[in-house]
């Protein structure tokens, strides 16, 4: 068994950013990472269009600015590359392909034991420590809800995660299940490239634009949210107009509250609407019932075919699987129980970077927290 002081589960974004910071501290640590790649949402499952959906300046990791040369919004090879540079900078060397199956805190020893499952080996490595920092982040295990005869599809069936870009489908007939950002992203990127394109926008949405976002968190800073979300949402009735002729309704609670409850973000607008204004962009206000071949039942008693289906219905957390022996930080979901801005720290040296809901920028303050405050232990 390895002894260390701290055992990092975890190396996107959230795990770099606690690397660094222990680095700048001189906290010794390991960083456990289950791909063959750090950031391997970014490098592996993120589609091709895809850019930060915050200016640079709310999306730097810790102790390093993104360069002066980079555009406000940093498309995903550039924040690739940041992060590249941001490895090779603070000299972190993840553990790749080591799945974690376990994590105990022995109370005689007063340290966590992990176990976890080499992928080159196939062997159980076991390391313990006095700090365990949960750094999996939101967004873990791809979702994709059951749906009866879903299985009979004989289209292709994507996982947003699986999606590069629109090119792969023009002249196809295709369906974007989820209208968050993945999804109206998607939607607008199948439609650029060709496909006839339909998403279901079940829930009600906000939509902002990016200027909107950039003055919210700025007023966020000084004003509640109700005051920001109040304007936002006269803002957003000016720009959008009425969406219900779309198919689309606002929430009757404000995004940003919205996000800080629930987790929900608002549509971070790059062009979706005016697609959907124009009806290149077909919504379809009701859930999948049944599926049979390429036939689709909606629960509005209307079926249509599709040659392809896009989920893009998020993320489910498998934190309670292995992680054993907390009863305070974590529920059952893998999200903080404690309220922000106590969500980091649990008990007997347990900690969780990036379940803020406030991305990057929340994820970078929560390595810092971190830092310090085992720095105070030691």
């Amino acid at each position: 068994m390895e002894e260390q002081v701290a055992i990092i589960v975890g190396a996107g974004p959230s795990g770099l950013a606690t690397a660094a910071c222990f680095s700048r501290l001189s906290i010794p640590y390991i960083i456990l990472e289950r791909e063959d790649c750090f950031a391997s949402l970014w490098k592996k499952y993120a589609y091709d269009r895809l850019r930060l959906h915050l200016r640079k300046q709310f999306c730097e990791l810790p102790h390093m600015p993104f360069p002066a040369s980079f555009p406000t919004y940093v498309p995903k090879s550039m924040f690739i590359q940041y992060l590249d540079d941001y490895v090779s900078h603070f000299n972190i060397n993840p553990l790749h392909r080591r799945t974690v199956e376990s994590t105990e805190y022995d109370e005689v020893s007063k340290t966590w034991k992990v176990k976890a499952r080499n992928a080159g080996s196939g062997e159980v490595e076991e390391y313990c420590g006095k700090f365990l920092v949960v750094a999996t982040g939101e967004a873990t295990d791809p979702y994709t809800p059951e749906i009866e005869g879903l299985d009979t599809f004989s289209g292709e069936i994507l996982h947003s995660t699986q999606f590069k870009s629109g090119k792969e489908f023009n002249n196809k007939k295709v369906l974007v299940v989820g209208s968050g950002n993945s999804g109206m992203e998607i939607a607008l990127d199948l439609v650029n490239h060709g496909a006839n394109t339909y998403i279901i926008v079940r829930s009600p949405v906000h939509f902002l634009s990016r200027e909107m976002i950039y003055m919210a968190l700025v007023l966020l800073k000084r004003f509640e949210v109700g005051t920001v979300d109040s304007l936002m949402v006269m803002m957003s009735k000016v720009v959008y107009g009425d969406l219900s002729k779309y198919g689309i309704r606002r929430p009757s609670e404000g995004p940003f509250y919205m996000k800080n409850k629930y987790g929900k973000y608002p549509v971070a607008d790059v062009g979706a609407y005016e697609k959907i204004r124009a009806g290149e962009i077909q919504v379809i206000p009701a859930e999948i019932a049944s599926v049979s071949g390429k036939e689709l039942l909606f629960q509005d008693g209307k079926s249509r075919s599709f040659d392809t289906i896009v989920f893009c219905t998020g993320f489910k957390r498998s934190t309670s699987l292995w992680l054993k022996g907390d009863d305070y930080l974590l529920n059952e979901d893998g999200l903080p129980k404690p309220s922000y801005p106590n969500h980091w720290k649990g008990e007997n040296g347990l900690y969780c970077v990036g379940f803020s809901r406030k991305g990057i920028y929340g994820a970078s303050s929560d390595a810092q927290n971190i830092a310090d405050h085992i720095k105070s232990q030691m």
